[in-house]
């Protein structure tokens, strides 16, 4: 039978508002289930202890648990192909971080790209790296690093939490923009690094701000600048690598993302949530207190900020000849 062709448009409008009315209704109940969110790392690591900050405010706010999965290994690639293989419906978020920009150019072959198979969400916190040395390293400043550095051409050694972490890219970006040659000296994990920068069995590490605060405040460790181009809030003292080297920025940031093709109404909810969680004096107290400021933002600029980290990493990654452990 053939229908009018008034009708037939009229039909045709409705069907095409169909998909649009379910995923709005779906959006509008979500969650309904308990959300994991993976975590590409270990317990009590940084991402791990910024997961659950936010993992707790989603699940007060939205009634159902927001449940932290650790899947650590690979250097974060674990998680993250976990993540990008799972159902795109809300019910599988992942922790993003550094990790994933660096991992795009660090590792030869990877199961996923992470640009294609993950949407972002909200970007969450950034945090500085500060540059610091052991007392021993005849230096007050930056420009006097760079000229011992230059001045010991090879003797000078960089340690670091392990190969790829943005640590050791934050120096391995110094190396590229000074012309000093530092020799890297990777370890697994920040503690035995700073032990190390202690004792003096290194000069120079990049370092988490968390990590080493207590260290330079009790006057331990000497910290000669912090890599982003805005000085850090619990270190207002110490200037920024930036008024030394124009254009360096470098920095610990985390987020939220999602797999691919989850329904955009999902996301932006949660975005808002995140976004309002940001707002939050509590919240936002505790991201000043680990030595961040606050990200917030649409799943737009978190995307933009994934995308020109990935960039500026590999061009790294490339001139350091960096290999993953």
């Amino acid at each position: 039978m053939k229908l009018p062709r008034r009708k037939f448009l009229r039909l045709a409008a409705g069907a095409a508002t169909l998909p649009a009315v379910s995923h709005f209704a779906w959006a509008q109940g979500y969650p309904a289930r308990p959300v994991r969110i993976i975590v590409a790392s270990t317990p009590g690591s940084a991402p791990d202890i910024l997961t659950r900050l936010m993992g707790q405010w989603l699940s007060e706010r939205l009634g159902h648990p927001f449940v932290i999965e650790n899947r650590p290994g690979a250097g974060g690639n674990i998680g993250t192909e976990a993540a990008a293989r799972a159902p795109a419906d809300g019910y599988t978020l992942l922790a993003v971080t550094p990790a994933s920009a660096i991992n795009a150019t660090l590792y030869d072959k990877l199961n996923f790209n992470f640009i294609r198979d993950i949407a972002p969400v909200a970007s969450i916190i950034r945090v500085p790296i500060v540059m610091e040395v052991n007392l021993s390293v005849p230096v007050m400043t930056v420009p006097e690093f760079i000229a011992y550095a230059k001045a010991s051409s090879g003797k000078i050694s960089m340690a670091s939490p392990g190969n790829g972490t943005p640590a050791h890219v934050s120096g391995e970006l110094f190396k590229m923009m000074t012309g000093v040659q530092m020799v890297h000296v990777p370890y697994r994990g920040d503690a035995p690094a700073l032990t190390d920068l202690l004792g003096g069995q290194v000069h120079v590490l990049f370092a988490s701000v968390p990590g080493s605060i207590e260290y330079i405040r009790a006057g331990k460790l000497r910290a000669l600048a912090v890599t982003t181009t805005t000085r850090s809030q619990v270190l207002p003292d110490i200037p920024s690598l930036s008024d030394f080297l124009s254009d360096y920025d470098a920095s610990f940031w985390a987020g939220i993302g999602a797999p691919k093709n989850t329904p955009a109404e999902i996301i932006d909810k949660l975005n808002q949530e995140i976004n309002a969680g940001l707002a939050d004096p509590k919240i936002k107290a505790r991201l000043v207190d680990l030595g961040g400021t606050v990200l917030a933002g649409s799943p737009a600029d978190f995307g933009k900020l994934i995308a020109e980290e990935t960039e500026k990493w590999a061009k790294v990654v490339k001139f350091g000849g960096l290999k993953p452990d």
